[in-house]
């Protein structure tokens, strides 16, 4: 068998396996090796099995993982990538004891970045991001689903989807573009908010549909945004014109939105902070995958996270995100969220890691080729500094991935401190 990269001698090469209805379990391989031909994965077991079985040639990269664990690609499937500015001052008004929902009701929070990317430049957007991006990749992760939803006009949620369309050319991870029109009201609307879900419904939704800019239709289902009735014409607009639903729900209240989620078979449900059992078991009968982000419960110094043991004893496909935003999660560390969700929502090593890859990857609709190390899936992974996986979660706030391969070719490496390769010329996609 050809290949064209090996890994070999790790640790530990760890990888959820599907076992279906959902569910997985984590595979730990002592002294472990990878082989990936192309853009795929070709073979996964002990060093030995895999030396076996494949045929170096000239040309064949071989990286020595000794003392290495080796994962697959963490996968982010809840962000909000693409922002103007900061919002550094609402931060600091929280330390003051100002919550986020008295920001928001003062103008800021969402508005206030509203209004800082209507004045950006597609340019600027694309400048502010391309750093993210790199941050996200020397955290280990290789797929970013990203939301517009700081645009709330046609024009510049077209602009949003657009820099995400124009970053996924120009970097090597892997973006999965959502409509999030429905993000909140914004200022010009908000004494005809029924305006302003016409304008996303009967205007935006189509033309996002059109061009092809966003896979998902989302909606931020909420006590003083979107109510149940207004989140559910969204999402069947959504629908009708082939957009997959996701739902922000349950995060500073019980709003219903869980339930909806449920009702119109939404791919995932975001936050679920508030759910009770009977949401769980909606949502699992529906088969929607919950995405729990406890970097914004932690980010905004509250206490409720969501009920993750609750759901794991259900059987639902539990997935992890940073919900990276300028205003209630400031961060692309997805390892931070694994520690957070070990520390405050007691899950384990292991089911942190089964989040982050073949859950998340789930909820994001990848499951077929994201989020696992075996023979056919795509070839992204990563070799972290620590000979256990456990470590990832365990020593928090620094970075531990060393090498990051993105469709079988290296394009991070913590020596040189960059993406390798993370602008495109146009040329080179001649």
């Amino acid at each position: 068998m050809r290949v064209d990269l090996l890994i070999v001698h790790a640790a530990q090469v760890v990888t959820p396996l599907a076992e279906g209805d959902g569910q997985s379990r984590l595979q730990v391989v002592n002294d472990g090796a990878v082989a990936i031909a192309g853009e795929k994965v070709v073979a996964v077991g002990s060093s030995g099995e895999v030396l076996a079985t494949v045929a170096r040639q000239e040309g064949t990269e071989v990286i020595e993982a000794r003392g290495k664990t080796v994962t697959p690609g963490l996968v982010d499937a809840h962000t909000h990538l693409v922002f103007a500015g900061s919002r550094v001052e609402e931060f600091e008004w929280r330390t003051q004891g100002r919550s986020y929902e008295q920001i928001a009701a003062a103008g800021g929070g969402i508005r206030a970045s509203v209004r800082q990317l209507r004045r950006a430049t597609m340019e600027e957007l694309i400048e502010a991001a391309l750093p993210r991006l790199d941050r996200f990749l020397a955290n280990g992760v290789t797929t970013v689903e990203a939301k517009s939803g700081y645009g709330l006009s046609l024009v510049d949620e077209l602009k949003s989807l657009r820099v995400i369309a124009e970053l996924a050319r120009l970097h090597p991870v892997e973006l999965v573009p959502t409509l999030l029109a429905a993000h909140e009201v914004p200022d010009e609307y908000r004494d005809r908010r029924n305006d302003y879900l016409d304008l996303s419904v009967e205007h935006i939704i189509p033309q996002v549909a059109e061009q092809e800019l966003a896979e998902f239709c989302d909606v931020f289902c909420e006590r003083g945004v979107f109510s149940v009735e207004e989140a559910r014409r969204v999402l069947l607009a959504g629908k009708a014109h082939g957009r997959k639903p996701k739902i922000h729900a349950e995060q500073f209240s019980r709003s219903g939105g869980a339930q909806l989620a449920a009702e119109v078979g939404a791919t995932s449900a975001d936050h679920l902070d508030y759910v009770d059992e009977a949401d769980v078991t909606a949502l699992r009968k529906a088969g929607v995958v919950p995405v729990l982000l406890p970097g914004a419960v932690f980010f905004l110094g509250k206490s409720r996270f969501a009920p993750a043991r609750m759901m794991l004893a259900a059987g639902l496909p539990v997935a992890l995100a940073t919900d990276f935003n300028p205003g209630t999660c400031m961060s692309e560390s997805l390892p931070l969220m694994m520690t957070l969700a070990c520390t405050q929502m007691q899950m384990t090593p292991a089911e942190v890691l089964i989040a982050t890859t073949l859950n998340a990857a789930r909820a994001i609709d990848r499951a077929s080729t994201l989020g696992q190390l075996r023979a056919g899936a795509q070839a992204d992974c990563v070799i972290w500094d620590v000979p256990d996986y456990r470590c990832i979660p365990y020593h928090f706030g620094v970075e531990l991935a060393q090498t990051v391969i993105k469709r079988g070719s290296v394009v991070y490496e913590r020596a040189k401190g960059t993406a390798v390769g993370a602008i495109k010329t146009d040329e080179e996609h001649a």
